[in-house]
């Protein structure tokens, strides 16, 4: 059975036990028991905390006077993670007849199953869905014995940056600390939160998630969980909390109260490779967007969804389009792979 938190019992229903999915906030949880598996599922009303972006598509289907919600969504909400998409090993023509029933049901105008690993999206490959791909950036461990192992594949120039790159943070008198999530304490929790929930409010947001959701992951999932935390004089100034699972580590949220130059990078990047390393973690997942990342080392990668509509003609449509977007997404990581810091004789 996989370790991957995300589609653990606890992980989804913090989301739905915390208020942050239900129909109020656009996710209909319609989950399907299946006789050998269970799928998340919901009803959307709009297409936001998604990372696919198909708001042109809900466009198109209102010009011709059609409604594109709602949609049914296979996804993990606000969580943009590459995994398996269900529990279990359900049959790909049952799994396929229950969705359809569901679409009816709901008057759904299509399935869109979001960020599928690649057993997933083979179990599938005989349904009519079609593969949109996405690129984003992954650290890759290639058996580094510590940090400095790490950046001894990078080109010299670039591995000084770096290295000044965290020298600065430390020359701001600043100290992190990292913490398994059973040694979190609540005050801790609290401080996270606070960074956490500032990077909304200075947009003049309010926060996807709130306080009880990470609480309750505190109570079920800490075995997961890795807390780094930083302060300043012995005052927190920032935060980021990741999950692992048996190979992977996932960064997944981040916030500062006070800007220290670099604090970012440090906290997001860098200790969470630290720790891969360490940990002997074959691959770190620092989350969606940023071509920053590159030049710390993160290659790219293609990441997928599948999608059906039952208009047949929009569904021809989308192929088409995905068709076409797919050529750009390949010439863009492409591009991107020439633009990584490692040495070009792979030493």
């Amino acid at each position: 059975m996989s370790d991957y938190p995300f589609l653990d019992k606890a992980y989804l229903g913090a989301l739905e036990n915390s208020g942050a999915v239900t129909a109020e906030r656009g996710w209909t949880p319609c989950h399907l028991a299946l006789e050998d598996a269970w799928l998340p599922l919901y009803a959307r009303s709009h297409s936001r905390g998604e990372y696919v972006f198909d708001f042109s598509w809900a466009e198109a289907y209102q010009r011709h006077g059609l409604a594109y919600y709602p949609k049914l969504v296979t996804a993990i909400p606000y969580t943009p993670v590459t995994g398996p998409r269900w529990r279990g090993s359900p049959d790909p023509g049952q799994l396929w007849d229950a969705v359809q029933a569901q679409m009816v049901e709901t008057g759904a105008s299509g399935w869109h199953l979001l960020f599928p690993d690649q057993p997933s999206r083979e179990a599938l490959e005989e349904l009519p869905l079609v593969a949109r791909q996405a690129c984003h950036f992954r650290w890759l461990n290639r058996d580094y014995r510590d940090f400095d192992d790490y950046l001894a594949r990078f080109q010299s120039r670039k591995r000084k940056n770096l290295r000044k790159e965290r020298q600065r943070v430390w020359d701001q008198a600043v100290t992190v600390q990292r913490i398994p999530g059973p040694a979190v304490t609540l005050d801790q929790w609290r401080v996270f939160y606070q960074c956490y929930a500032s990077t909304y409010l200075k947009r003049g947001q309010y926060p996807y998630l709130d306080e009880s959701f990470f609480l309750q992951l505190s109570k079920k999932l800490a075995p997961q969980i890795l807390l780094v935390l930083a302060y300043r004089k012995d005052k927190p100034v920032a935060a980021a909390l990741y999950f692992q699972d048996s190979q992977q580590l996932y960064g997944r949220y981040w916030g500062c109260l006070e800007e220290v130059d670099g604090l970012h990078f440090e906290l997001c990047y860098y200790q969470g490779i630290e720790y891969a390393i360490e940990r002997g973690l074959q691959v770190f997942d620092p989350g969606v967007q940023g071509e920053h990342k590159i030049l710390r080392g993160f290659e790219p990668v293609i990441t997928w969804s599948l999608h059906h509509l039952r208009e047949p003609a929009f569904q021809n449509a989308i192929a088409d389009f995905c068709k076409e977007e797919a050529e750009h997404v390949q010439r863009y990581r492409d591009e991107a792979m020439t633009l990584l810091p490692f040495r070009k004789d792979g030493g």
